[in-house]
C-alpha cells in the first residue's frame, strides 16, 4: 500500500468513526457516508467500502443489510467506558482560558478559566468533556493535573515590604507568582530573576514560589538573553568535564584511518556558507568522469568519528539535540573545539568526511551513487553573496564549476516541484549589531540562487540517504532509521484556508494532491510584495502539519518525498548524528537496531526543536523593539498585517517589525471590528483600515523591558 493511500485511510478510519459515533441510530452506505465526509470524502469515494469491512472486522461498526452499516453496540458500550474523559496538553492564553491538544481529536478542547484547576501551559492533564452542542465549540473541564511541564519561570520582580510578585514574560503564564519575604534572595525590585512555583494552594488565586536565579536588570542585553535561554530551559555553557573531553580528541587522522576511506583530496571541492558563519558541515566537490558524466559529491563532516555513543560528549548532545541560532550568538551542539575545530570543513585541512557521491549525466539524469566514508582538503570557502555574484558575473574562482552546479541544481528543482514540492520560503530578518551587541540596521535576507544550489544538493542527499535505508528489498521489513517526516495537511484546515483566501480573490484547489502543491505555489507566488503576503504565508504553514523526526516514516509532504532524512547538519542536529552511526553501521552489515529507543531519541530531538525556534523568536522580536527604541515619533511605511477588537497589527515594510496601534488611540471616531472582511471601521466617518492596505506611521512605545511594540497613524 502506498504511503499516500496509507494515510487517506489512517484519516477515513478516523471521520468515519467520529460519524458513527455522533449518531448511534445512523444506517449509511458508503455513498451517503462520502456525501457526509464533505469534499475529503467524495474525492477519496473508492477507499471507503474496503475502510468499512475493516471496521466491521474490528467490531467498529456492523452491516446491517447488504451494503448498510451501522455502529457496533459493542464499540457504544466502549465509548460510553471512556467517556467523558480524556487526556491531552494545555495551550494557555494569555486571557486565562485554555485549549486542550489531544491527537484523538480533530478540534481542540475549550477549557474556560474558571475550569482551568491551576494548570499551566504545556501540563499534561485529564478533562471531563461536557456533552457537545450543535455550533458549539467542544469544551471541558480540568480534573487532575497529571504532569506539571515546567516550575520555573522568568520575569520581572515587583516588591511590596513583606512579600512580592513576579510578573512573568511569557504570555502563555497569565498568573503572576507570590513571593514571600523569606524567599526573596536578594532580589530588587525591577530584576530580572528566575521564579520557581513551590506550590498552589486549592483556593489561592496565585502560585507560591521563590527565587532562584537573580538575572540582572531589565534592558541589559546578557541579561535579556540569559532570560530567553532560561526560559525555555535551554543551556549557556558547557561544563568544564565536557569540554576537557572534547579537547583531549586528537586532531591528527592516522594513515590506518585515511586507508578505510575513499580519498577525494585532490577533487575540486569547496563549503557555501552564510559569512558570519563558523561551523562549515557540508561541502560540494566536482569532477568529470571519463564518460563526460558529472561526478557531485555531497560532503558531510563525519562527527560520528568523534563523538562517540555514550560517552560525556554525546549525552550532552543528545541533551541539546540542536544548536540555537540566536540574533547575537550561538548556542552550540557540541564545544567549539568540535563545531568549529575538529568537524569543520575549513580549507586547507584534510577533514573526515560521510559522503553521499553522485554521477550525473549531462542530459541532468541520476546515474547511479555512493555512500561512504571519505576524507576531502577544500579549496576554497565561499559566502552565500560570492557565489551568487559569480552566477551573476560568469566570473570568479571555480566559476566552471559554480555554474555547472548551479545549472544542475535548477534542473533538480524543477523536477522536484513537477513532483508536487511546496515552495515555503520564509524571508529570514538579520541585524547588524555593534560591538555591545546593539542592533544599527535590521534587513532582510532573501534566498537566492546561491542558497538554492546548496540546498537542492543537500535535498538530494537527504532524499537519497533515506530511500537507501527505507526502501524495502525483496519484500523484507525496513531497518530501523531517523526519518524527517511531514504528514498531508488536515482537509478541515485545508478548507479553512481555501475558504479564507477567497475572500481576497485567490482560488485554492483541493481536489488532489499535485493540484494542492501547484496551487499553493502559485498562491504563494502571487502574494509577494502584497499586504496579505505575511498573513497568507503563515496561516499556509500553519494549515501544513508540523515536521518531526521519527523512526516511522510516512514521507515528507512539503517536499513530495516518500523517504527522507536529516543527514547533512551532524554538527548542529543529533538526528542527522544518530543517522550516521546507523547508516554506517548498515553499510557494514549491521542487523536493524531496536526502534523503540530511537523513536523516544526522536520525540525528544523534535521537542527541543521547537524550543530552540521559540528562543530564536523571542531573540529576534527583543532586537527589533530594541532597534526602534531609538526611532521613537520617527516615520515609517508599513502594511496592516492583521486586524483584532484590540487593534490594527502593522509590519513595517523595511525592517518587518510588528507593533500595533490601538484602536482606543483611534480618537477621530469610534471603531468596530469587521471580522469577516478583516477590517476594523469607523462609526461615523466609515473610515476603513483593512488588512493588506499600506500605511504610514510614527513609532509610539518600543518598551525593550515588557516587550511592547506600540504604534500610532502619521
Amino acid at each position: 500500500m502506498s504511503k499516500n493511500k496509507k494515510q487517506i485511510n489512517s484519516y477515513l478510519i478516523e471521520k468515519i468513526c467520529n460519524l458513527f459515533s455522533q449518531n448511534h441510530k445512523a444506517q449509511l452506505n458508503y455513498k451517503q457516508i462520502a456525501k457526509a465526509l464533505g469534499d475529503f470524502g467524495i474525492e477519496n469515494k473508492k477507499f471507503i467500502l474496503p475502510v468499512l469491512y475493516k471496521l466491521c472486522s474490528q467490531q467498529v461498526i456492523i452491516e446491517v443489510t447488504k451494503g448498510k452499516f451501522k455502529i457496533s453496540p459493542k464499540y457504544v458500550s466502549k465509548l460510553k467506558e471512556m467517556a467523558p474523559f480524556i487526556i491531552g496538553t494545555v495551550d494557555m492564553k494569555q486571557t486565562g482560558k485554555a485549549y486542550i491538544i489531544n491527537e484523538d481529536f480533530l478540534e481542540d478542547i475549550l477549557i474556560k478559566q474558571n475550569n482551568t484547576k491551576n494548570a499551566l501551559h504545556n501540563d499534561k492533564v485529564k478533562v471531563r468533556l461536557f456533552p457537545k452542542r450543535k455550533h458549539q465549540k467542544l469544551e471541558g473541564e480540568i480534573i487532575e493535573i497529571i504532569e506539571r511541564k515546567s516550575k520555573s519561570y522568568v520575569g520581572t520582580f515587583k516588591t511590596n515590604k513583606n512579600f512580592a510578585f513576579v510578573l512573568p514574560d511569557i504570555k502563555s503564564m497569565p498568573q503572576d507568582i507570590f513571593i514571600s519575604k523569606d524567599d526573596f534572595n536578594n532580589a530588587k525590585d525591577g530584576q530580572k530573576v528566575v521564579a520557581e512555583i513551590t506550590e498552589w494552594p486549592e483556593n489561592a488565586k496565585n502560585p507560591f514560589g521563590r527565587i532562584t536565579k537573580v538575572l540582572g536588570d531589565p534592558g541589559v542585553n546578557e541579561v535579556e538573553i540569559n532570560a530567553i535561554l532560561e526560559q525555555y530551559g535551554l543551556p549557556t555553557t558547557f561544563s568544564s568535564k565536557i569540554e576537557d573531553e572534547a579537547k583531549n580528541l586528537s586532531d591528527i587522522i592516522a594513515s590506518e584511518e585515511i586507508k578505510k576511506r575513499k580519498d577525494f583530496r585532490k577533487i575540486t571541492t569547496f563549503t557555501i556558507d552564510p559569512v558570519d558563519a563558523k561551523d562549515f558541515d557540508d561541502a560540494i566537490s566536482l569532477k568529470e568522469d571519463s564518460k563526460g558524466n558529472w561526478e557531485i559529491g555531497v560532503h558531510i563532516a563525519d562527527v560520528s568519528h568523534y563523538v562517540i555513543s555514550d560517552t560525556l560528549l554525546d549525552k550532552e548532545a543528545y541533551s541539546r539535540a540542536t544548536s540555537i541560532y540566536l540574533v547575537d550568538r550561538v548556542i552550540p551542539m557540541l564545544p567549539e573545539v568540535l563545531s568549529n575545530g575538529l568537524c569543520s570543513l575549513r580549507p586547507k585541512e584534510d577533514k573526515l568526511t560521510f559522503s553521499v557521491v553522485f554521477t550525473i549525466s549531462k542530459n541532468y539524469k541520476i546515474l547511479n551513487y555512493w555512500i561512504g566514508k571519505t576524507i576531502i582538503n577544500s579549496d576554497r570557502r565561499f559566502a552565500y553573496e560570492e557565489v551568487q555574484e559569480i552566477i551573476d558575473s560568469g566570473k570568479g574562482d571555480f566559476k566552471n564549476e559554480i555554474l555547472v552546479l548551479n545549472d544542475i541544481a535548477k534542473h533538480i528543482r524543477e523536477k522536484r516541484f513537477k513532483n508536487g514540492s511546496i515552495s515555503f520560503e520564509k524571508k529570514e530578518i538579520k541585524f547588524r549589531l555593534d560591538k555591545d551587541s546593539k542592533p544599527i540596521e535590521t534587513y532582510v535576507v532573501e534566498h537566492n540562487d546561491s542558497h538554492k544550489l546548496i540546498e537542492e544538493f543537500m535535498l538530494l542527499a537527504n532524499k537519497t540517504v533515506a530511500e537507501y535505508i527505507g526502501k524495502p528489498e525483496n519484500n523484507k521489513t525496513p531497518k530501523t532509521f531517523i526519518y524527517r517526516i511531514h504528514d498531508i495537511p488536515n482537509p478541515e484546515k485545508l478548507q479553512s484556508f481555501k475558504e479564507f483566501v477567497a475572500k481576497f480573490g485567490y482560488n485554492l484547489k483541493t481536489d488532489k494532491r499535485l493540484d494542492i502543491s501547484k496551487s499553493l505555489n502559485n498562491l504563494l507566488e502571487d502574494i509577494q510584495g502584497k499586504g496579505e503576503e505575511n498573513l497568507i504565508s503563515t496561516l499556509a504553514i500553519r494549515t501544513m502539519a508540523k515536521a518531526e523526526y521519527s523512526v516511522n516514516n510516512i514521507g515528507h509532504y512539503g517536499l513530495a518525498f516518500d523517504y527522507y532524512s536529516h543527514f547533512t547538519s551532524p554538527i548542529r542536529r543529533y538526528p542527522d548524528l544518530m543517522a550516521h552511526r546507523l547508516l554506517f553501521a548498515y553499510l557494514n552489515g549491521s542487523n536493524s537496531f531496536p526502534s523503540a529507543q530511537f523513536e523516544e531519541k526522536c520525540k525528544h530531538s523534535s521537542d527541543m526543536e521547537k524550543l530552540a525556534q521559540e528562543a530564536e523568536r523571542d531573540s529576534i522580536f527583543y532586537k527589533q523593539i530594541e532597534y526602534l527604541s531609538s526611532k521613537v515619533g520617527l516615520e515609517f511605511e508599513g502594511v496592516i498585517s492583521g486586524v483584532s477588537k484590540w487593534g490594527i497589527y502593522i509590519e513595517l515594510k523595511e525592517s518587518k517589525c510588528e507593533g500595533i496601534i490601538k484602536l482606543n488611540d483611534l480618537n477621530d471616531d469610534f471603531y468596530y471590528l469587521d471580522e469577516d472582511n478583516y477590517q476594523v471601521i469607523g462609526h461615523n466617518k466609515k473610515t476603513r483600515y483593512k488588512l493588506g492596505d499600506s500605511i504610514n506611521i510614527i513609532i509610539k512605545k518600543a518598551d525593550i523591558y515588557n516587550k511592547v511594540l506600540e504604534f500610532g497613524l502619521v
